[in-house]
């Protein structure tokens, strides 16, 4: 495969934000649209070129020096896994784009233009194959998505930008010092210094286990507040709610998979030994957020904040099978990640079509819109049914796969503890409390669409006609839905497509934790060997 289609997936949007930046102000939905449309010729190549049986092997790799005294260089390449997130992106551009052409009406070419600049941040966190590269751009993605919350959200926007920027700012800082850490490391072993993901995560697992732990929980604190895992999740509500709509499908869509890609990227291969150690406490965390975040959702009258802790209790299935680290649980966690980001950003796609009819999201004063809005309430009940896990659709095989990968975890735990290594198994008490969530989520997510679409008919007082907008779904909005509902019935049909895709460098990722733990523990082995046979030297002369 060709590195010129990521480069144009990278330097495309770029150059739209300067177009749109510079342009008229009715201009602007046009040129964003066509910069959008542009960039799926380059997406559509890559899938098409990719070569699927090379394995994990990264391909269109490319690099470019910077500082080679440092060991600076800017290196992309991708995988089956990158790819995929990558295509989501690609897809949820002209989808957002289109979404946003009556909501948004004043200032629209600094709207578009940071949203063109995010999108062009996204895919370089996914092709990123070196530390600098990778940081610059997990950084940067926060920047649009703040002036977009701050700029163009709701009432309470400003509260929940600074929440939004001070929790994900402060995270990315410990994160940083962390990776700093491994390089040093890693220098201090080969005597290179190097930001080179493939070299580092090849010797990073040598650190001892303690060394290991405290470079886990720097990662966490930046990656599990992108995801966001509890108890560091309350920023998401408040952000989902405020941001424009365009702004919360990227963050359902993307942004939230910043972080679980993170976790699967650099967390498992670099700490490999820790993160096997305290993968318990990893998946309690996840289970608390399955469960707690439910029944907050229970309690919603705001269905956007539903949807938001909706969010927080699905990802939470997401790093439940990443703390599985059995073959099952990280391929339902990358499937979670396609699965979410289609079902759950169609979700708020509804949602704000509403909301620019009804001007409220609050169940309490709308309602009964089947019999207005038909076609409207048809594309709500399907992606509720995705959300909620219906056999045939789309978050179906992922939740099941998370679910199974911690039940069965233990016959992982087994092999490993019969290789030398060590670790608490997951067992069946993790999957059986996680797939309550999935009883709670049938219950809010059903009533939640039964108060809205079904009884009597609900509007709030003073309501009248948009001026521009029917009163059901337009042409244009109906087919910003029907890519996204055709992807959820395609993964939940067959899920096979993306399982194939993966399955090589999830299947290495699984072999190397397991070969680098033992390997941690067979230096530690021989380090207390030494020191004992010291110690028995200098007692027996």
């Amino acid at each position: 495969m060709s590195p010129i289609w990521t480069i144009l997936l990278i330097v495309i949007p770029l150059l739209g934000a300067l177009l749109v930046a510079f342009d008229r102000e009715e201009g602007a939905y046009q040129s964003a649209m066509r910069t959008m449309l542009f960039t799926l010729i380059p997406g559509l190549f890559m899938l098409y070129q990719f070569d699927y049986t090379m394995g994990s092997e990264y391909q269109g790799a490319a690099s470019i020096n910077w500082i080679s005294d440092l060991g600076l260089k800017l290196s992309i390449g991708t995988d089956a896994i990158a790819l995929l997130l990558i295509a989501l992106t690609v897809l949820l551009g002209p989808i957002v784009v289109a979404a946003s052409k009556t909501a948004i009406t004043e200032d629209r070419r600094k709207y578009y233009a940071w949203l063109l600049v995010l999108q062009s941040a996204m895919v370089g966190v996914f092709a990123a194959r070196d530390l600098m590269l990778f940081y610059i751009c997990f950084e940067f993605t926060l920047l649009p998505m703040f002036v977009l919350i701050r700029c163009y959200g709701s009432t309470n926007r400003v509260a929940a930008s600074t929440k939004f920027f001070l929790y994900t700012f402060t995270g990315s800082m410990m994160t940083l010092a962390g990776l700093m850490y491994v390089v040093y490391f890693v220098a201090q072993e080969t005597g290179i210094w190097t930001l080179d993901i493939a070299m580092i995560t090849s010797i990073a697992p040598r650190m001892p286990l303690d060394h290991q732990a405290w470079v886990l929980f720097a990662m966490l604190a930046g990656f599990a507040v992108k995801v966001p895992l509890f108890p560091v999740h309350t920023w998401l509500p408040l952000a989902h709610t405020e941001a424009p709509t365009a702004g919360s499908v990227i963050l359902a869509g993307v942004l939230l998979k910043l972080g679980t890609y993170g976790l699967l990227r650099f967390a498992i291969p670099i700490t490999p030994a820790a993160f096997i150690e305290y993968a318990p406490f990893i998946a309690t965390l996840s289970v608390i957020g399955i469960i707690y975040a439910g029944l907050i959702c229970w309690v919603q009258e705001d269905i956007k904040k539903l949807v938001a802790y909706s969010s927080v209790s699905h990802l939470g299935f997401c790093v439940l099978g990443l703390a599985a680290l059995n073959v099952s649980g990280l391929s339902g966690s990358v499937l979670y990640m396609l699965s979410h980001g289609l079902s759950t950003g169609g979700l708020f796609l509804m949602i704000g079509f509403m909301y620019e009819r009804y001007h409220t999201r609050d169940m309490r004063q709308v309602g009964g819109l089947a019999s207005k809005m038909p076609v409207w309430s048809f594309f709500m009940v399907f992606f509720a049914m995705a959300s909620v896990g219906l056999p045939g659709l789309n978050g179906f095989p992922s939740e099941v796969l998370c679910l199974i990968a911690a039940f069965q975890s233990d016959a992982a735990w087994t092999a490993a503890h019969e290789a030398g290594a060590w670790g608490t198994t997951l067992g069946p008490w993790f999957a059986v409390f996680a797939g309550t969530g999935m009883v709670i989520a049938a219950m809010y997510l059903l009533y939640m669409v039964g108060k809205i679409c079904f009884g009597a008919y609900r509007e709030p007082e003073g309501h009248h006609a948009h001026e521009v907008l029917p009163t059901d779904l337009s042409r244009r909005e109906i087919w910003t839905l029907i890519p996204l509902a055709v992807g959820c019935l395609v993964f939940g049909l067959r899920p096979v497509y993306l399982l194939d895709a993966v399955s090589d460098p999830i299947n290495d990722t699984v072999i190397a934790a397991y070969e680098n733990q033992h390997h941690e523990l067979h230096i530690e082995t021989n380090e207390e060997h030494a020191m004992t046979e010291h110690s028995t030297s200098e007692q027996h002369p």
